[in-house]
């Protein structure tokens, strides 16, 4: 098997694709290739790196082990990135949190409101993952700081562990291997299962829902789908109006929710009771999803026929021998004497592919942001972004102003921009926060250092950046 190529860094990346704003203009070069997927359209103008203004080094904390392609991206822009295999404990957190402007992590690194207090130059938070629940949103958009994560990068990866998953336990195929290690050989076919012919429920039919809609139905199963929304089905697949109907008709049930206090034990010993006797389960979502001590009771009753966990409640800070036990989950010596129930460490998204996708995904809207102030995809944020600033653009600064969401702000801003000239200007606000973007023309650094000053000096200032 090869393995994944390569992906240029962002610093080439997003000079690859630039639009002729010069009316009557025309690309003047097209270039394609197929090995690394590099479109390139040259025009006339070119967009221009910008500078921080009052801010040294950027300095960048990545953590649990981030794919390198994020590292490259980020190296590439001339930040100073500190590097760690793993998470790292608390106290030693919040030591290095207090300097960093940017954090990487992935799942198992929390970043509550402790210590989210300690980072004083903290602008921007990347979860190399989907997950975000593993930060605290609310009061990290109160400090003005962004949080991005990788909400599409991961799903072919998860969507296949489940395939995998279905197969395996329709098969019994975990239980065979165990005893073939043990050296007991034991061939049978009683109660294992072809695929073809059998229904999937899907319950939460987002981007990973989807894909795997694809997947089974190409194995000649029946999909069923219940979420929330109205979403238009791929392929055959059929929405259903309630999640008991799903239950009721589902062989298989997989779970591919967010975790939110609506989806807390959604599946408890009521649901386990709704579903087919002999049916199977599988959450690779959130480990709140499920009632385990129920999804226990129910596989021990033979209401289920099996399970495949890869998420759970709690789950241990790092790798190693003896981390998942009662101490940390009071249920896990009995769920694992059961037969045909799969247990992975939270793998669904790790696969080379998806690690370096999510890489360039994540590393790519930090360097936006950070460079340029475009918050698209953060996940607690106004989403607020103005076009680039080209070349022929040398005499402007762009303000980045994070303010309290109250009356009275834009008119204060305004008195602040009267005696400038205004290019662009873009606002947007979410729950108590707002930001606000806008270029400048025509300024020299005395005015940037004044403007900064009086944006700073408002009493709904949150966080003032300026990039020149």
């Amino acid at each position: 098997m090869t393995s994944p190529q390569n992906i240029d860094k962002l610093s080439n990346t997003l000079n690859e694709v630039t639009v002729s704003t010069s009316p009557g203009s025309a690309a003047s070069s097209y270039s394609s290739s197929f090995g690394n997927r590099r479109v390139s359209f040259s025009g006339s103008q070119r967009s221009r790196a910008l500078k921080p203004f009052s801010t040294g080094d950027f300095k960048i904390l990545l953590l649990e082990n981030v794919n390198q392609t994020a590292i490259e991206i980020l190296e590439g822009e001339g930040y100073q990135v500190e590097f760690h295999k793993s998470s790292i404990d608390k106290a030693e957190l919040i030591e290095k949190i207090k300097d960093v402007h940017a954090i990487g992590i992935r799942s198992k690194t929390k970043l509550t409101e402790e210590i989210l207090s300690h980072a004083k130059n903290l602008v921007a938070i990347g979860c190399f993952c989907i997950g975000t629940n593993q930060v605290d949103l609310e009061y990290a958009a109160k400090r003005g700081i962004a949080v991005f994560n990788s909400p599409f990068s991961n799903s072919r990866s998860v969507a296949e562990l489940v395939i995998a998953e279905i197969i395996t336990l329709a098969r019994q195929l975990g239980d065979r291997s165990i005893e073939m290690h043990s050296g007991t050989w034991n061939k049978v076919s009683s109660k294992c299962w072809e695929i073809r012919g059998k229904t999937l429920g899907i319950v939460g039919y987002g981007h990973i829902g989807a894909q795997l809609s694809v997947l089974a139905e190409s194995m000649g199963m029946n999909v069923i789908y219940y979420d929330v929304l109205m979403i238009m089905s791929m392929g055959t697949a059929r929405q259903v109006r309630t999640l008991e109907e799903l239950l009721s008709n589902s062989d298989f049930v997989t779970l591919h929710v967010p975790e939110l206090p609506e989806t807390k034990n959604m599946i408890s010993t009521d649901q386990f009771n709704a579903m087919k006797t002999g049916a199977y389960i599988i959450n690779a979502s959130r480990g709140s999803v499920i009632d385990i001590p129920a999804l226990v009771e129910a596989r021990k009753a033979g209401k289920i026929a099996g399970a495949a966990l890869d998420v759970y409640p709690n789950e241990p800070a790092k790798n190693g021998v003896d981390q998942f036990n009662d101490q940390l989950n009071s249920f896990a010596s009995e769920l694992t004497s059961l037969s045909n129930i799969i247990l992975t460490p939270h793998i669904g998204g790790s696969t080379e592919e998806a690690q370096s996708a999510i890489g360039v995904e994540v590393g790519t809207a930090l360097v936006k942001y950070i460079n340029e102030g475009s918050s698209v995809g953060s996940v607690n944020f106004p989403e607020v972004n103005l076009r680039t600033v080209t070349h022929d653009e040398e005499g402007n600064v762009r303000v980045l102003y994070i303010h309290k969401n109250v009356p009275g702000v834009l008119r204060a801003v305004n008195e602040i921009f009267e005696s400038h000239n205004i290019e662009k200007q873009f606002s947007d606000s979410s729950g108590e926060v707002a930001y606000l973007m806008a270029d400048i023309a025509d300024v020299d650094m005395a005015d940037i250092r004044k403007l900064y000053d009086q944006l700073e000096a408002t009493p709904f200032n949150i966080r003032t950046r300026l990039l020149y």
